[in-house]
């Protein structure tokens, strides 16, 4: 993976971070297409994440969009699905992560998208770990079709090392 891949995947990783967890952030590691991080400091409120961005080339590069995986700890969150799409969804339009032969029906406000519960999630990141690539489709406000594309080359480490980086207590 090139530099500036690396450098996408850590300023996609950047905006995930909020006014919350502006503590301490460190880069856990870099699997293909996506990176694993930390923030947060002992004794603050803690996050682990996976995340990557579309692939440069595609029609969603560089607009924003990333797809992650996270963990809270002291919230009992672990695994969450996220998704940060490239455009604005029409409201009402349905957003669809396609993974392999599997289709997942996500709920979506603005530009993000996440499952609806817990259970859909695990069955998502299940989906990442064993699947090539996966693509989020939605229209957009004006009626134009979307998708974002991403490559799932090194998810499952990411994944993993970031929940081994906040472990459950």
């Amino acid at each position: 993976m090139g530099l500036e891949t690396r450098l996408a995947i850590l300023c996609a990783g950047l905006l995930l971070a909020s006014a919350a967890h502006a503590g301490e952030r460190s880069s856990l590691a870099v699997f293909r297409d996506w990176g694993a991080f930390r923030e947060g400091s002992e004794g603050s409120s803690t996050r682990c994440f996976a995340i990557a961005e579309p692939p440069p080339g595609t029609r969603a590069a560089g607009r924003g969009a990333f797809a992650s995986v996270a963990s809270w700890p002291q919230k009992r969150i672990r695994a969450q699905i996220s998704i940060r799409l490239s455009h604005d969804h029409r409201d009402g339009a349905p957003v669809t992560l396609i993974i392999g032969d599997s289709a997942f029906r996500l709920v979506a406000q603005g530009r993000s998208a996440w499952a609806r519960d817990r259970h859909a999630d695990a069955r998502i990141v299940s989906a990442i770990r064993s699947g090539s690539s996966m693509s989020v489709s939605s229209v957009a406000p004006d009626g134009t079709p979307f998708a974002d594309a991403y490559r799932l080359r090194g998810a499952a480490s990411a994944i993993d090392a970031a929940m081994l980086a906040c472990p459950m207590r």
